[in-house]
């Protein structure tokens, strides 16, 4: 119990530090610009008579007009995108994601798509996220490829999407292959039975056989559809008596009128990211970055944030890039146990991050998990270099210590520039321009990707791609 506690407090003051970060620059508070639960946010006005978010779509760079304010020091806001992959050498990687909590996958060159990392879950129970059959029952530092994927073009959270438009899926997750439950696990790809899709996410979190939330959501040619679990609003207005934890089938959401819808981002909240950078958000609250008087809100309504260019979500928390600036907000599932009271909206409005220079990735993870998870978050600059902040008891942080970052700090021994990162629960890796992949932090499950699960290492380890 006292173990848990203390992870529990190391979880809510990482939360805590994520505010402070957005109250002041290094400089001092004078070149920060951040904002606090009564913000109105970047093209943001509150209508009072009915508490809507409206979005007049008019934020330009006049300050007076609602344009955002550039958190780091003598910079300005961007457009920037993430610099492209371009293969210098094989094996190459051109895309990199997570699945479950301690486990990597890339995209490689020859659409085909390999993994590395935890294959079970606490209690030696098979995950399966490793894809690779029902025979392997041990997490693997060595990458390898997911059985039977060829053709993919995309890849996102253990789920893949071939030329065709059909998507795969491997691990445990709400998959749509039994009528009884809500998510199975599976060791290799299984089919979708869902219409071609260019887009997927899925939504994951197992507390007990009682509590868990299990959401798939992906963009067809009709629009956007859900499946899984309703408990927290994902597939619109739950029924009256219905079970949270019930499985559904596939349904279209019903969205407000506006741009195309260009990928969706499932947590304990969704959010549907349009093509003109705005972002509808639906399900618990928090985590919908927009304030609403519905716990949950099963309608999408726009989020308190512009010219939104990245979004990650998982579970309880999220960040974004918003013209090159880098916010990050979640829920406070540990509040009553620090506190003495409730405080679910502490971290619900989104924070501008401090960084060095403006973003173009971001990443985050949960802290919902007792065992060992700590919250850190990372994000891409302009320049290509990555920054970290938050806890480094692992050295995931990657500044070749495992001093606790209250600000983000520059990620040291990279041998070139920074496409794309992702975080787990206590490691971080990043997909460089040149295709390759470096990792550092925890490797008790083979995070690493570097061919031995041994200690964790404070600098980044190149992965061993098949």
């Amino acid at each position: 119990m006292r173990t848990s506690n203390r992870l529990r407090e190391r979880c809510t003051s990482a939360l805590i530090a994520l505010a402070s970060i957005a109250a002041a620059t290094a400089a001092g508070a004078s070149a920060a610009s951040c904002t606090n639960d009564n913000d109105i946010l970047p093209g943001q006005e509150t209508d009072a008579s009915t508490n809507e978010d409206v979005t007049d779509g008019s934020a330009n760079e006049d300050a007076d007009a609602g344009a955002p304010r550039s958190p780091f020091r003598d910079a300005a806001t961007s457009d920037a995108a993430p610099e492209p992959v371009v293969c210098e050498s094989s094996p190459c990687a051109v895309s990199l994601t997570t699945t479950g909590t301690d486990t990597y996958c890339v995209l490689l060159e020859d659409k085909t798509v390999a993994c590395w990392g935890a294959n079970l879950v606490r209690g030696n129970r098979l995950s399966g996220d490793l894809g690779r059959g029902p025979n392997m029952r041990d997490d693997s530092a060595d990458p390898a490829r997911v059985v039977g994927l060829t053709d993919i073009r995309y890849l996102n959270r253990g789920c893949a999407i071939d030329g065709s438009g059909a998507t795969w899926c491997w691990g445990t997750g709400p998959y749509l292959q039994s009528t009884t439950t809500a998510f199975t696990t599976e060791p290799v790809p299984v089919k979708l039975p869902i219409p071609a899709a260019t887009s997927v996410s899925i939504g994951f979190y197992r507390q007990d056989t009682v509590n868990y939330f299990a959401v798939g959501c992906a963009t067809v040619q009709a629009g956007l559809i859900c499946w899984g679990t309703n408990g927290m609003g994902h597939l619109g207005p739950m029924e009256l008596g219905g079970s949270s934890t019930a499985p559904h089938e596939a349904r279209t959401i019903a969205l407000p009128p506006g741009a195309p819808i260009e990928s969706i981002v499932v947590g304990q909240a969704a959010f549907a990211v349009r093509s003109d950078g705005t972002v509808l958000s639906w399900g618990r609250n928090p985590p919908l970055a927009r304030i609403s008087s519905l716990f949950p809100d099963p309608y999408p309504r726009p989020a308190m944030l512009n010219g939104i260019s990245r979004l990650e979500a998982f579970r309880e928390n999220a960040c974004a890039v918003a013209q090159g600036i880098a916010y990050c907000w979640g829920g406070n599932p540990h509040g009553s146990a620090i506190y003495g009271m409730e405080e679910p909206m502490k971290f619900a409005i989104p924070k501008a991050i401090a960084t060095p220079e403006p973003v173009v990735d971001i990443a985050t993870h949960s802290c919902l998990d007792y065992g060992g998870s700590m919250q850190h978050g990372c994000a891409v600059g302009v320049s290509g270099a990555l920054y970290c902040w938050g806890e480094n008891l692992y050295g995931q942080v990657g500044d070749g210590t495992r001093e606790y970052a209250l600000s983000p700090v520059k990620v040291t021994g990279l041998p070139g520039r920074v496409s794309r990162v992702k975080t787990t629960r206590l490691s971080t890796c990043a997909l460089l321009t040149t295709g390759k992949v470096h990792c550092w932090g925890d490797n008790r499950y083979g995070q690493l990707g570097n061919g031995d699960i041994r200690a964790a290492s404070t600098v980044p380890q190149e992965v061993l791609l098949p």
